[in-house]
């Protein structure tokens, strides 16, 4: 670009001097190692360009060995690596290795495509670093692109179809686009740290040929269809069996509800395929490194050969110990009686009259939805284990009822989240279509959060009209329909038999099974769907029990499903996923609603967004969904869902005080239970529950003095989720609450957050006992507080990690959650007659009398107008190593910046805290996890220093979800 010269024109001389343009820089081709032609790319380092291996276009391996020539740090990433790839490429893979330019390379075992000779000449020859995937599921990873780092900072990448082969890289009609960090920086930041982020995810293992070469060549063989089979291999190289993250969550909430709640018989509940035996196996290994290596006495109970054959595998494998237990099954008899895998048959009266109730410390039934037959109640009635755990991805009967409801007193410890399995490839992508379907429910019964069944079931068959509108859409969204495998969720009997009727006229072969069916039928009607003989099987209820047809590629929801519980059963019967299955195709039929009718607890379940957050993922089709998945709400179902979510999110206080007259409770958690209402609904507007009651008639009495002021401020205790905090704040709010003067430091400390939570501006108050002492008048405020601290503690899924150290006096817990008020007042910030929460508005603080900086990280800082830029400046990089970049107006040489780096060795501390969100639902100030003490790593930059720090503690699994660069 042309510029005028900086200096003033003389003044007899009004002639404007025109510098000279900058020139391309060449000099660094004299760099080059020997053996290597001084060469250049043909695109300038600072622009992009699509390269298409067009007789007019760069050639693609030219333009890499110009780019090796100059890097100072290469990355790869490919699905697969050929011996021909290389050699195009090998004189600059050499002379990058004489510069020793560091060289990293992730790959695959995708179908067997990869050379193995090819990885090793890499690793021995070019000195390169390799990780490789050795999934053969799926297709865990498809890029293909490289990334040229340099210290200039001209940086350059190429993207595309290309992986390391001789017709990528020469001759095939591959399309790749070369970047920079000039024209496309962002896009090279997220390149950058998604790449990071995959290095050191453990899913991509390290590749030494010497001592991984035969286990590389035996999946290559497995991938490309050579292999020896499915069997498990037991692995004992010492490399421990890690939970996905799905995994990980559901422990610990099974953690919080046995440690936290004291239950200690517990079900747990996940989708076919999404390994709930490798959840028990380490549930059990976690159990026993609690004891100190001493293995607890187990009782695992099948009902299947097969099944227990597969479990005793996988404890093995997750302990690590090829002799661990012992089968009970067809005549096999447990020599030592201490971890025996048994089936249910062989556990008859006889045997059981032999052993001790107690005998089994713990005890494990695998689909607990069988619990209810005899030969499941006689192991459950006898035994008395210390812990028991039930599996199951059914937890409905066929009778419409619920085996947590008989056996766990209505709770399921920990379910599946659907996302997290989406993302971590285990569960077959899904294309959901809601399809308006005319029908008018608003005029039907509501019986307990449902429409009367019976009602219902005759509005579906009084004509013929819904059956022609689902066979329309069949016909429309399957591709054949005649080869398609498909269930039909019905709402009673006749129905099913109903809309069977129906597609068998039009020549689409299908039957109904109900409870009136007998086994033989059942088992007789299973098998023609896996073979092909019939396409659908409509049914009610009788689905929940047990099916297994991994190839069901095909839900058609045919009832209104008001349980987001239900909803992920019902679509859990097609997420298996199977060779022959590219996608499951949901159609689910969507007709006029009651107010009453909540669609949003199945998207919720859909897509793990708040009700804000759905409405507008929905008004933009759904555009970040996990990969290969697709929601497609059709003409006016798009309308019917939001009108109907929208009118849950605008529930004015009338709406609700009516609800409250209606179900004639005065208590929270018995309202919320009936409305099925989200507690957070209560606090929008400056809403309370006491106002509610109010507003009912319920209360009568007029607000005292103070009292609306401080019950806008309810909402601030929504978020708590430890028992220390909760049992201090309920003693504080008791009727005979302690003096804050009689309190123990930690209880004062516990006050000061209380306190702070209620005046965040310190509300006129000179001490803190003043403030303290005002609230014994204000009963009903402390009233709706203890009733609000009850039920969101009983509702917490992450496990409360104590400090250790130097800071252990906080009174904060790691992987709770708390809002601005609490950290400031816990650290020491805020305090009377100095810094007051309400006027704080700093992403970072420090606390002198601790010595410690607190970097309060909000993720998603740019809600309205998403910005992708913004998810690689905070982000996770592994469970353990977050990546964090401070304000703008940070120098790395400053006082502040040289605290960060220095922090160890001067002897301060640094604290991170966490949140997705600016604002929460409701539009109120979202909480922060407290992610524990953080050590400084590397860092880049400066005014922003992008810093890198290890945590103590690995992030709960449902945050690394959200945070990580690169999840999955």
């Amino acid at each position: 670009m042309e510029s005028l010269a900086a200096s003033a024109p003389d003044a007899e001389d009004e002639t404007h001097s025109i510098a000279d343009g900058p020139r391309q820089l060449l000099a660094l081709a004299e760099q080059e190692a020997p053996g290597v032609y001084a060469i250049r790319p043909l695109t300038p380092l600072s622009e992009t360009a699509l390269i298409t291996n067009a007789p007019d276009d760069p050639n693609l391996g030219a333009e890499l060995r110009a780019e090796l020539a100059t890097a100072d740090h290469i990355d790869l990433l490919c699905a697969f690596v050929k011996w021909h790839g290389i050699r195009v490429l090998e004189e600059s893979l050499r002379a990058a290795k004489k510069r020793d330019v560091p060289i990293r390379i992730i790959t695959t075992t995708y179908i067997g495509a990869t050379d193995r000779h090819a990885l090793d000449r890499l690793v021995r020859e070019f000195g390169a670093e390799v990780k490789v995937n050795y999934e053969i599921r799926s297709t865990r990873l498809h890029a293909k692109a490289w990334l040229f780092r340099r210290d200039t900072g001209f940086n350059t990448a190429y993207v595309g179809s290309s992986n390391l082969s001789k017709a990528a890289l020469l001759d095939g009609l591959e399309w790749n686009v070369r970047l920079s960090s000039v024209a496309t920086p962002r896009v090279l930041d997220k390149f950058e740290a998604t790449f990071d982020a995959y290095w050191d995810d453990p899913a991509f293992e390290s590749y030494d040929p010497d001592e991984d070469g035969e286990r590389l060549a035996d999946a290559l063989a497995r991938a490309g269809g050579k292999g020896l089979g499915d069997d498990l291999k037991i692995n004992l190289s010492g490399l421990e069996v890690q939970p996905f993250p799905h995994q990980r969550d559901m422990l610990e909430r099974l953690r919080v509800e046995r440690e936290i709640r004291g239950h200690h018989e517990n079900l747990l509940v996940a989708a076919t395929g999404t390994g709930k035996t490798v959840m028990a196996a380490l549930d059990y290994r976690a159990m026993r490194d609690g004891l100190g290596g001493e293995r607890p006495r187990l009782l695992f109970v099948a009902h299947r050969k097969e099944i227990l054959r597969q479990s005793l595998r996988t404890y093995q494998e997750v302990l690590a110990d090829a002799s661990f237990g012992e089968l009970l099954h067809n005549g096999q008899e447990p020599r030592d009686w201490t971890h025996v895998f048994a089936s249910v048959q062989s556990l008859n009266l006889q045997r059981l009259e032999q052993l001790d109730p107690g005998h089994f410390d713990v005890i494990v039934i695998d689909e607990f939805h069988h619990a209810t037959a005899s030969t499941y109640r006689r192991v459950l009635q006898h035994f008395k284990p210390t812990e028991l755990l039930g599996l199951t991805a059914t937890p409905e009967r066929m009778d419409g009822l619920n085996v947590q409801d008989e056996f766990f007193r209505g709770r399921i410890a920990a379910e599946m989240r659907l996302w997290e399995a989406l993302e971590a490839d285990l569960l077959c992508p899904f294309h959901y279509f809601g399809i308006p379907d005319g029908t008018d429910l608003t005029r039907l019964k509501w019986r307990s959060g449902n429409y009367d069944r019976d009602e219902l079931g005759n509005v579906y068959t009084a004509d013929d009209g819904q059956a022609l509108i689902v066979l329309k859409q069949v016909k429309d969204k399957i591709s054949n329909p005649a080869a398609m495998r498909a269930l039909g969720f019905c709402v009673t009997k006749k129905h099913a038999h109903f809309m069977a009727k129906q597609f068998n006229k039009v020549g689409l072969r299908a039957a109904a099974l109900d409870s009136d069916s007998s086994p033989a039928e059942r088992d007789r009607t299973l098998d023609d769907l896996k073979n092909g003989k019939i396409q659908v099987i409509f049914s009610v209820d009788l689905f929940n029990e047990g099916l297994d047809i991994p190839d069901v590629d095909t839900l058609l929801l045919l009832r209104p499903t008001n349980s987001a519980t239900v909803f992920l059963q019902q679509l859990g019967r097609g997420l298996r996923r199977t060779p022959n299955k590219p996608v499951l195709t949901v159609l689910d039929f969507i007709g006029q609603h009651r107010a009453e009718f909540r669609f949003e607890e199945q998207f919720r379940a859909l897509t793990n967004l708040s009700r804000n957050r759905l409405v507008d993922s929905i008004e933009r089709d759904f555009p970040q969904l996990p990969s290969g998945c697709q929601i497609i709400l059709e003409g006016k179902s798009k309308e019917l869902v939001l009108d109907n979510i929208r009118t849950q999110l605008n529930a004015t206080i009338n709406t609700l005080a009516k609800e409250v007259r209606d179900y004639s409770t005065p208590k929270l958690d018995a309202y919320l239970r009936e409305s099925r209402r989200d507690i957070k609904e209560l606090y929008k507007s400056d809403n309370s529950w006491t106002k509610v009651l109010r507003k009912a008639g319920v209360i009568k009495e007029a607000p005292l003095p103070g009292e609306e002021d401080l019950l806008k401020r309810v909402h601030a205790f929504l978020h708590v989720d430890d028992q220390d905090r909760a049992d201090t704040y309920l003693r504080l709010l008791a009727d005979g609450a302690p003096d804050y003067d009689s309190l123990s430091p930690t209880e004062q400390a516990y006050a000061r957050m209380l306190f702070f939570n209620l005046w965040d501006k310190a509300g006129g108050f000179t001490s803190y006992r003043d403030g303290l002492e005002s609230l014994r008048v204000q009963h009903l405020l402390r009233d709706e507080l203890q009733q609000v601290l009850t039920y969101v503690l009983d509702r917490t899924d992450h496990y409360p990690i104590p400090m250790e150290g130097p800071l252990s006096h906080l009174p904060l817990k790691i992987h709770s959650a708390y809002n601005r008020s609490e950290v400031l007042s816990a650290l020491g910030v805020a305090r009377l007659g100095g810094q007051m929460p309400g006027v704080f508005s700093q992403g970072a603080a420090w606390a002198e009398e601790i010595k410690t900086d607190a970097l309060l990280i909000t993720l998603e800082k740019n809600e309205k107008d998403f910005s992708p830029s913004v998810r690689y400046k905070d982000y996770a990089i592994t469970p353990t190593r977050f990546h964090w970049e401070s304000q703008g107006n940070t120098p790395a040489n400053s006082r502040i910046g040289l605290r960060y780096q220095h922090h160890a060795e001067q002897g301060s501390h640094v604290l991170l805290f966490l949140r997705r969100y600016k604002t929460n639902a409701i539009g109120k100030s979202e909480p922060w996890m407290f992610l524990g003490p953080g050590t400084y790593k590397t860092h880049t930059g400066s005014k922003p220093m992008a810093i890198t720090w290890e945590l103590e503690h690995d992030l709960p699994a449902d945050v690394w979800t959200y945070s990580a660069i690169a999840a999955g």
